[in-house]
């Protein structure tokens, strides 16, 4: 039995339905529940909903002075509780501890970013357009704002939202993934202990229920969401229908080109990071290694030396360099892939189900490592969210850049090179919204804005920086006249002198 149920943070207070429909929480590094959640419903977004909309009329009018000022303390107990939001992370989404510190801080750069806001939402002053006459621009918040975020980066990713949305005066009802709720439990309540007026920032519970009923809420003006694709062309359809201003980002598929020339150590090092930390459920995760020429031998027995190395297990042990899968159902889907691509004619170098890590309580799987990939392989065409790298043999840098930009995602992307020229035509020729040279994880820092192309993004714009700032505000120009004298006379068109 769970230890305890977590509920909802609505209007500035934990809220438990201890008669509502819940779902047990994972731990999954024992495949016990630890917990419980309960799902809220239509009411429980009305609510929240209510609670938001009665803060937005004083916190819409509040100065930027007194928004930085929460956020400033905000970013401060985030600095100190660093260690116990890490913990909720690891706990329920099995992550290592220190890959879970390191999510804490990149969702803080967001909120020290958005400290800043009064300098990135100044706005435009033209004086004298025409006689007596100054126009300039003015950007006001929404409203009540939402996100929709996934299990992978249960502090992160909804912090690339929510810190944007309430720095520019709107407010905040978040929907976490229900597989690891706690870490926002933690967030509002340190937001709430930083001075955070009541019902500015939110919590909901929830699964597909309470998902559309914020996309069909007509008090909600805006949805940010992260996920899969097919889940995020749902996003985007029902909230635009609604008319609502949405961002949604799907899934990927990130390729890493390794040209003759490079480093191959430091790519080896590179691509075992990237395709293997936090168990591969990472969207910008490399899950294909494009070896160019004849590297790929060179690069394949550096991986294996290197993947035998890593220690598999529990995310909370010191030590351990990757830990389990989130649920046993994705443990399991994961493990299909090996399985597919060896039916399907690629080779198996290392097999994540063979792992001794596998034989574990939890939902493990070693790494796997693909050899031979074709693109026409299910292991190459889907977006496997685990452990699993794949390698395509090019005969050149033409070949490479073809197979990238032929695979209908584009979040991210990196080469490896020593040559100028060869980043400068990958960097321009990539349809990728995220490129990286000799960076294998390419995520902007939080004053840039992070997003793909194609597949991998519905709506207009990116999360977090500036664009983030554009979505959560409306955008106004003023036209204004103050004649020192009155002109005579009636006059139909705009002044010309």
């Amino acid at each position: 039995m769970a230890e305890k149920l977590l509920g909802h943070y609505i209007g500035g207070k934990i809220l438990v339905d201890h008669k509502a429909r819940r779902l047990g929480v994972f731990d999954p590094g024992t495949g016990v529940v630890s917990a419980e959640v309960t799902l809220g419903d239509e009411t429980v977004v009305n609510d929240a909903v209510r609670a938001a909309s009665e803060a937005f009329a004083s916190w819409g009018k509040a100065s930027i002075s007194q928004r930085t000022r929460v956020l400033f303390a905000f970013r401060e107990l985030l600095e100190k509780n660093v260690t116990e939001v890490a913990r909720r992370i690891s706990s329920q989404h099995g992550k290592t501890l220190p890959d879970a510190m390191g999510e804490v801080r990149r969702g803080m750069e967001v909120v020290e970013f958005s400290c800043g806001i009064a300098q990135v939402q100044k706005s435009q002053y033209s004086q004298g357009v025409s006689r007596d006459v100054d126009t300039f621009s003015i950007r006001q918040p929404l409203g009540v704002v939402a996100g929709i975020t996934p299990f992978n980066f249960p502090a992160m990713v909804p912090m690339w939202m929510f810190p944007v949305a309430i720095a520019t005066g709107n407010t905040f009802i978040l929907k976490p993934s229900e597989k690891d709720p706690s870490a926002s439990l933690l967030l509002a309540e340190l937001f709430h202990a930083a001075g955070l007026p009541d019902g500015v920032f939110n919590v909901v519970q929830g699964d597909k229920r309470v998902v559309d009923a914020i996309l069909d809420h007509k008090g909600i003006s805006a949805v940010s969401f992260v996920g899969s694709t097919p889940i995020a062309s749902y996003i985007y359809a029902r909230a635009a229908a609604n008319g609502k201003r949405v961002q949604a980002l799907g899934g990927a598929k990130n390729h890493m080109v390794v040209l003759p020339d490079a480093d191959l150590d430091a790519a080896a090092d590179a691509v075992v990071s990237a395709a293997y930390g936090s168990a591969g459920e990472r969207c910008m995760a490399i899950s294909v290694l494009v070896a160019v020429g004849d590297v790929a031998d060179s690069l394949v027995a550096k991986i294996v030396d290197r993947v035998g190395d890593l220690r598999v297990g529990y995310g909370l042990e010191e030590g351990v360099d990757m830990g389990p899968l989130v649920t046993a159902a994705h443990r399991d889907k994961v493990a299909g892939y090996v399985e597919r691509a060896l039916a399907q004619g690629a080779k198996v170098v290392l097999d994540g189900r063979a792992h001794p890590a596998a034989k574990n309580p939890g939902f493990f799987l070693g790494p796997s490592l693909i050899d031979d990939v074709d693109p026409s392989m299910d292991v190459y065409k889907d977006e496997i969210f685990g452990p699993v790298l794949s390698v395509c043999r090019v005969p050149d840098s033409d070949a490479a850049i073809e197979i990238v930009n032929a695979n209908p995602y584009a979040n991210g992307a990196s080469i490896f090179t020593r040559s100028g020229a060869a980043a400068h035509r990958f960097q321009s020729e990539l349809a990728a919204g995220m490129i990286g040279i000799n960076v294998s994880i390419p995520v902007p820092v939080a004053y840039y804005s992070f997003g793909g192309n194609k597949s991998s993004l519905f709506g207009d714009t990116h999360v977090h920086g500036e664009e983030g700032v554009k979505f959560y505000t409306r955008a106004k120009v003023v036209t204004q006249r103050w004649a020192n004298e009155r002109i005579p006379g009636v006059d139909f068109g705009f002044p010309q002198t």
